[in-house]
């Protein structure tokens, strides 16, 4: 293989250069070559409009796969949950690293947890800044449920400007992913880890995606190395389930796929295939409006999927159940 740089391209946000350059790092143990980060920036770097308005979907990705296809980069490193679910030609996801903690978080003020921001509220409302209405939906119903009173608001830009909502008292919390926080060493202000029986994380998160084009068969074959298969079927698996919904990623649908924690449903004896113990894989779903008055929110569990075809049948499945429950009507717009 050359010695050349290998240039990787990645948006300029902080934690974008962050996770580059930790994937740059692997990328230099696995190829023995230099990595050279090239910063690009996309449109939604540079639009101040809210996600949902603009799209959601791709508008983090789109300078960088056209910088890859016209052969400025070698491989680009993304937020798997910024990725289309559709797979342009002429590019391939060589590798999906093991996955950091998909979870959301709180950042809230006086180190509150989200179960007591509400009791200790002026006006006994409690006010949370999110962009995502896969959010907004989810923690509008926790509130519901548990007769709490918070106002989601709205907001965009990066951790300091979220965090910064909060420090200067215009918001009691907001809501981040624990993945970012974690990548740039700043997990020590989180001050409540959502469970995700509260909050189902974003399609993908936690996850980074590495793409390189199609037919750089020497990088594709290096870089494989560092491709996690467990982490690659869940991802597969949200997507798909993303995918058959026909949402954007700015549309209110949360997904995890996992191994479940207990050793009762991580194994189970399949004696047809002499004994052996076969690992399962749960896939949980939700899509709810943002207000929070409706989701429709189902799991399955399988054995974990050792191709992309069961991976995706197995989020496609749980899909076709979540629209037979009425998803289809909680979506918004739907994309085309």
């Amino acid at each position: 293989m050359s010695e050349n740089p290998l240039k990787l391209g990645t948006r300029r946000s902080k934690l974008a250069m962050a996770q580059s350059g930790q994937v740059a790092d692997a990328v230099r143990r696995v190829t023995g070559r230099p990595v050279e980060l090239v910063e690009i920036t996309t449109y939604g770097d540079t639009s101040r409009e809210h996600l949902a308005q603009i799209g959601g979907t791709g508008v983090f990705v789109a300078a960088l796969r056209e910088a890859l296809l016209r052969g400025e980069v070698d491989l680009a490193v993304h937020s798997l949950k910024d990725l289309p679910t559709a797979q342009p030609e002429g590019l391939v996801l060589v590798a999906i690293p093991p996955r950091e903690d998909p979870r959301d978080v709180l950042v809230a003020r006086d180190g509150l947890k989200l179960s007591d921001l509400v009791a200790s509220s002026p006006n006994k409302v409690a006010r949370i800044g999110t962009g995502a209405p896969r959010r907004m939906a989810q923690l509008n119903a926790y509130a519901r449920a548990h007769g709490l009173e918070i106002e989601t608001v709205p907001i965009r830009g990066n951790v300091d400007t979220r965090i910064g909502y909060v420090r200067n008292g215009e918001l009691d919390a907001v809501v981040l992913a624990a993945a970012g926080l974690n990548r740039i060493g700043r997990s020590d202000e989180v001050t409540d880890f959502l469970s995700v029986d509260t909050v189902l994380p974003a399609p993908g998160q936690g996850a980074l995606a590495i793409e390189c084009a199609a037919d750089n068969a020497e990088l594709i074959a290096a870089l494989a190395e560092l491709d996690d298969p467990v982490t690659r079927a869940a991802v597969t698996a949200e997507r798909s389930l993303l995918a058959a919904l026909e949402a954007g990623c700015s549309a209110p649908v949360g997904a995890l796929a996992d191994l479940p924690p207990s050793s009762e449903c991580l194994e189970r004896r399949n004696h047809d295939a002499d004994g052996q113990i076969v690992k399962e894989m749960r896939l949980r779903g939700v899509v709810g409006t943002p207000d929070g008055t409706t989701l429709v929110q189902l799991s399955t569990t399988g054995p974990v999927p050792d191709t992309h075809d069961a991976a995706t049948a197995l989020g496609r499945d749980l899909a076709t159940e979540m629209l037979a429950q009425g998803a289809a009507g909680l979506m918004g717009e739907r994309a085309h």
